[in-house]
């Protein structure tokens, strides 16, 4: 049977169809397996999951039991927080008083307040051991509160604070005295600029340098960049990082609408080098080297320690590896690499993650301590990528303004901060930096062991987070503990340690003996009572087993009996 051109075509179209159809059968079954599975590296379904957790809380009795503990651990655990009830009244009464005054009326403390602790225990915790907002001064390492409490500083200032407090407060009184004749002029720029990209320039290896208010503007204005120059439309970023607040690259909780222009891959994945090697329509890669501490996972907050899974380490030369495969391919590609530096930049070398790594992004971005304790965002980049329109045609433009961009103020205290960057005493506080804060973890976690505590640290460098070995659903009180003895923390408690390059071994030792004494008490008052035959995924099963009864009959199962 002969078959006509008409039949023929049709059979060509066909095979051409299902061609097609394979191919973008493959390429969805590639990108998904560059997923993490954690919910985290599924954003979509992330965000619907989340809107289906109830809401349900402990009452007193079961606060202190909801882990199976006998009564008497129980008993002795509400002994110990109404003790630290009393306390924390007592002794913070001025400075609780005035964040009383405030809370209702700052939308921020609210919510950071209603998420020190995870959900079902927030009330109890809300109304006993409230945590002041305020802090009246600071010295060398220390803060102090309003009722004159002083505390070892392990905020960090959210990562501002790399050379301790009293240096920023002289970059902001010689940056205002520097400005001063100037005033808050905008539009001109004060003649300090010139010094200050310089200076960028040779930091960052690259040709030029623009100005934002904040480091989630820098990183904006970075993909929008990327996106403009390579006429592609998708961003890449990796399963946990954080790289500002805005849609994009926070495509799961936490915004209320789908970010369709996402890919959220596997970091150190082969999986996830594929997609990079065979999608087409990837504009840029976005990098934080953070995550090298927590590779694929959210940052570590205490809101979330519902068990001990948290989990940290860090291999330089591992994550130095995989950021040199990811320029190659970003390189074969042409694909724009964007190292986010707006956290880690000037805390782990004088010249950024770039340096510390040994890899050369496209474009980078600072923040944070660069302003000298001023807000700030700085894109520096090759010229190519840099330029926001094109020559050939006028009314095509990357449009990028903002009112305070390049602030008199905000650049003078910047010159400020990058000139003692190049000081003899600032290039002594990176010497040996890697072994100073390596050691310092290590004799911690020697200690911890030692006393048979169910604690240990993690770091790179001076940034800390405070894992758990033992399965428990109270890791979370540790915050508490450690602000008793004296250790300022920031609201996402054990997660996240930060510590100013200007901590002395003797202020360092001070900060492990209270914070190993914290531990101890915390151990004492029962909190770590331990069910031989709980595990983190048992406690995870029985959490699971609490949120469906109250989704479905709006109550939870009754308590184990023992």
């Amino acid at each position: 049977m002969e078959l006509g051109g008409a039949t023929l075509a049709y059979y060509g179209i066909g095979v051409a169809a299902l061609m097609t159809s394979l191919a973008t059968l493959r390429r969805r079954l590639q990108l998904s397996k560059a997923k993490n599975r954690s919910l985290t590296g599924h954003a979509r379904i992330g965000r619907r999951i989340a809107s289906l957790v109830p809401f349900y809380e402990y009452n007193e009795t079961e606060f202190f039991c909801s882990d199976g503990a006998p009564p008497e651990t129980a008993a002795k655990r509400r002994e110990a927080f109404m003790r630290l009830s009393a306390l924390f009244k007592a002794r913070f009464a001025k400075t609780l008083k005035k964040t009383a005054e405030v809370t209702a009326d700052i939308s921020d403390l609210q919510f950071t307040d209603a998420y020190r602790v995870p959900f079902q225990y927030s009330s109890v915790v809300r109304e006993n051991l409230k945590t002041g907002a305020f802090m009246q001064s600071s010295s060398g390492v220390m803060l102090t509160d309003l009722d004159g409490n002083q505390f070892y500083d392990l905020t960090g200032s959210y990562g501002v604070n790399v050379f301790g407090n009293d240096f920023y407060k002289r970059a902001i009184e010689n940056g205002v005295a520097h400005a001063q004749a100037l005033g808050p002029v905008l539009g001109s720029y004060h003649p300090v600029i010139a010094d200050n990209v310089k200076r960028l320039k040779a930091i960052s290896g690259h040709d030029e340098v623009s100005f934002h208010m904040s480091g989630t503007e820098a990183v904006m204005q970075a993909v929008r960049l990327a996106r403009y120059h390579t006429r592609r439309t998708h961003i890449v970023r990796f399963c946990g990082a954080y790289h500002g607040w805005w849609g994009d690259v926070q495509p799961g909780i936490g915004n209320p609408v789908r970010a369709y222009e996402t890919y959220t891959l596997k970091e150190m994945s082969i999986e996830s080098l594929r997609v990079l090697r065979t999608r087409r329509d990837i504009a840029c890669v976005l990098v934080n080297p953070l995550q090298a501490l927590h590779p694929n996972v959210n940052a570590p907050s205490d809101s979330s320690l519902v068990d001990s899974s948290r989990e940290a380490y860090f291999d330089k030369e591992m994550y130095t590896e995989w950021l040199c495969r990811l320029r190659e391919i970003c390189s074969e590609r042409n694909i724009v690499l964007i190292l986010d530096e707006v956290f880690v930049g000037f805390r782990l070398a004088p010249g950024g993650a770039q340096e510390y790594f040994g890899v050369r992004a496209d474009l980078v971005t600072y923040g944070k301590t660069l302003g000298g304790g001023l807000p700030i965002g700085v894109l520096c980049g090759r010229a190519e990528l840099m330029k926001r329109f094109r020559n050939d045609r006028p009314a095509d433009i990357c449009f990028a303004r903002g009112t305070f961009n390049s602030h008199p103020y905000v650049m003078t205290t910047m010159n400020e901060f990058l000139r003692y960057l190049d000081s003899p005493q600032a290039l002594g506080f990176y010497r040996d930096l890697d072994k100073i804060w390596n050691l310092r973890a290590e004799r911690l976690n020697k200690q911890l062991q030692a006393n048979d505590l169910p604690v240990r640290v993690a770091n790179i460098s001076s940034i800390w987070t405070v894992c758990y070995t033992r399965p428990s659903r109270y890791n979370w009180m540790l915050q508490f503990y450690l602000r008793d003895e004296g250790l300022a923390l920031s609201w996402v408690g054990s997660g996240r340690l930060i510590f100013s390059l200007n901590f002395t071994n003797v202020d360092f030792e001070i900060v492990a003996s209270r914070f190993v004494a914290a531990a101890q008490t915390m151990k004492q008052d029962g909190w770590w009572w331990h069910d031989p035959t709980a595990s983190n995924r048992t406690i995870r099963r029985q959490i699971l087993k609490e949120m469906l009864w109250q989704r479905l009959f709006g109550r939870r199962p009754s308590p184990r009996p023992r």
